[in-house]
């Protein structure tokens, strides 16, 4: 991997492409990602670097966080992100990551968590179709035959039913970069990305492109 970048989502919009078409796009705001710390194979056992994204007040760190964003001379940093990049090594303390890492046409990949949605039925969860709504029915929104009955005799694992649904990691691939504004600190995206607005999700290149 050489190109990640950590970015908050601002929400969606569109925007026109050059033959006209109507694009829907995620705003992304990738304020400079800070390089925080660089790991190498002789320290660490591995190379990469850890980057800093988003303000954070002093009196909002304890003291080990504060030592550590001293000991680099970069001011604090609300989230802290490592990336394994294969070109680790050309970075170094204080450099900037910024939304032109990327251009127009590439391919991504952007993770995030989801919105939550509390505990739900099978139906909303899973997709289930529902029975019969007539009045003698009493099945309506049931998850419906949990196995079979003599053998083996219980619910098989992995049975979907209902439970907690959302807030958690999901990883949606090869969306297509639409523009990249390091002046702005924006980065428009093709499509939607996990997660409310305001959610802070990481932006790399795609392994399938």
């Amino acid at each position: 991997m050489k190109k990640a970048i950590v970015a908050k989502k601002l929400g969606m919009t569109q925007v026109f492409a050059e033959n006209g078409a109507l694009v829907p796009v995620t705003v992304l705001d990738v304020s400079p990602n800070v390089v925080v710390q660089v790991k190498t194979n002789e320290n660490d056992g591995y190379e990469a670097i850890q980057v800093g994204f988003g303000e954070l007040k002093e009196k909002q760190m304890t003291k080990p966080v504060g030592g550590h964003f001293k000991k680099a001379n970069v001011m604090p940093k609300k989230f802290l992100r490592e990336f394994r990049f294969e070109n680790a090594a050309e970075y170094s303390v204080g450099n900037e990551i910024k939304a032109d890492i990327f251009a127009v046409g590439d391919r991504v990949d952007v993770s995030g968590v989801s919105k939550g949605k509390g505990f739900q039925g099978a139906i909303k969860r899973h997709g289930f179709s529902r029975g019969p709504m007539a009045h003698g029915s009493k099945y309506h929104r049931h998850a419906g035959g949990m196995s079979a009955g003599t053998s083996p005799g219980k619910v098989a694992k992995g049975r979907k039913l209902p439970g907690h649904m959302g807030n958690v990691k999901v990883t949606v691939q090869n969306l297509t970069v639409v523009r990249a504004d390091a002046e702005k600190n924006i980065l428009l995206v093709k499509g939607p990305v996990p997660g409310p607005k305001g959610t802070v999700v990481i932006v790399k290149e795609s392994v399938k492109s």
